[in-house]
């Protein structure tokens, strides 16, 4: 049961934590967005060049913390990546949760 209510809901992440035991920040916005605001450490790699930075995501080999705005972005780049193989890539949602 637990497991199924695990499926539906998710789990809790701390995503600060992550990020302070090692984890890669990156932020899917455009530099325009990014130069006016990011999370410190934030690695800028807009959602549309995800595909092609694949091999510089999985060199990090470390779990990755992916942010935007709200979330959106951020979530259709982490189901990139899962669907490219890489297991530890997380949705932070908003680039100022992680601030």
């Amino acid at each position: 049961m637990f497991g199924l209510l695990k499926k539906l809901f998710g789990e809790k992440v701390d995503y600060k934590e992550l990020v302070a035991n090692g984890a890669k920040i990156i932020d899917v916005r455009t530099p325009q967005e990014f130069n006016g605001g990011h999370a410190k450490g934030a690695v800028n790699i807009p959602l549309d060049t995800i595909d092609r930075n694949i091999t510089k995501l999985k060199a990090y080999n470390k779990p990755l913390v992916m942010c935007c705005a709200s979330g959106m972005r951020s979530g259709r780049a982490t189901s990139i990546l899962k669907s490219k193989g890489l297991t530890e890539v997380y949705n932070a949602g908003s680039w100022v949760s992680l601030r």
